[in-house]
């Protein structure tokens, strides 16, 4: 097809309680939406950008203006990676792409990928970083979900794993440590994770001193987030870590999101699917990952006080396939 039209807005939508990880909180997400057309039919594709990248709403406008600038680039997904590095803009413009390219084709998303049909999955629910006290009531509190995700902060984190599990029992537990552990706390907290039965710990060390996960014996199983981006990051994090969370916003696009599902399976890793806190438009594009993940957290718009209409569909804990509407 020829080029796309393009139009871009950046939304904000205000969340129901401030969320809180290692790095700081935020009270609301603020968010990059596309939309690209033929004339006909209309795609639509939204990203966060990530100040832990180097991303802010600017300089993803400015990337995504620099696309529509350059000859070619919105003509296809394959043009569209030729000119923008991995990241929150292309995200947003891929997406977009593939939902443009069902509904000019008239068929889903889903079939595209290769998925024939698509089934409701469980997703966490995320408690934010507080005290352990706080963290076990928010636990309690959530009980229509039974996949909860911590995030935790580097010292008190075993007081609040064990609060947790002592206030849910009958709950999965994972936990998220946005990078906060340093290696001299790795061995005790990851025992600390045992004893409270966690099935996965994400991104315990810093991504740039993460080699000191090679050959370290392990109790609970270890996540590579912001250690990988891409397919390419595969091979890499193979030696050092159990399992992957492929975000689309980091990947660039549900495009190179499927190709580090395929390299992630080929490796032996296990596979989170997760997506930064937004709303239900870019969890509908991550949620075909979800078909095939392990663990999924795609819960951003659970935490939202407004989200778009129609919004994604949650119920007791399960995230169901995305309405047509929204995308795909």
């Amino acid at each position: 097809m020829g080029a796309a039209l393009l139009a871009v807005t950046v939304d904000s939508f205000p969340l129901k309680t401030p969320f809180v990880i290692a790095r700081g909180a935020k009270t609301e997400a603020r968010v990059v939406a596309v939309t690209l057309t033929d004339g006909r039919v209309t795609g639509h594709g939204e990203c966060t950008p990530y100040a832990r990248y180097g991303e802010t709403v600017e300089s993803v406008l400015l990337a995504i203006g620099k696309a529509s600038d350059t000859p070619g680039c919105l003509e296809s997904r394959e043009t569209l990676a030729s000119v923008l590095p991995p990241g929150a803009a292309r995200n947003a413009l891929d997406c977009a792409f593939w939902d443009l390219e069902a509904k000019m084709a008239g068929v889903s998303a889903a079939m595209q990928a290769g998925y024939a049909s698509l089934s409701a999955v469980e997703t966490c629910f995320t408690l934010s970083l507080d005290t352990p006290d706080a963290m076990a009531d928010a636990a309690r509190a959530a009980v229509h979900h039974n996949l909860l995700k911590l995030k935790l902060g580097g010292e008190g984190d075993a007081a609040r794993m064990a609060a947790v599990r002592e206030a849910r029992p009958d709950a999965r537990l994972v936990a998220d440590a946005n990078e906060a552990w340093t290696p001299e706390m790795l061995g005790p907290l990851l025992e600390a994770a045992a004893a409270a039965r966690f099935e996965l710990i994400e991104q315990p060390l810093p991504a740039d001193a993460d080699g000191a996960l090679e050959g370290f014996a392990r109790s609970v199983p270890v996540c590579a987030d912001e250690s990988a981006h891409i397919a390419s990051d595969i091979p890499r994090v193979a030696a050092r870590y159990d399992a992957v969370n492929i975000k689309l916003d980091k990947a660039g696009g549900l495009t190179e999101a499927l190709a580090m599902l395929n390299a992630a399976r080929r490796a032996d890793l296990k596979v989170m699917t997760g997506s930064m806190v937004a709303s239900s438009l870019a969890v509908a594009p991550a949620f075909l990952l979800a078909q095939d993940a392990d663990w999924v957290d795609l819960d951003g718009p659970l935490l939202l006080a407004e989200d778009r209409d129609p919004p994604a569909i949650f119920e007791n804990g399960l995230l169901y396939p995305p309405p047509a509407r929204l995308w795909g």
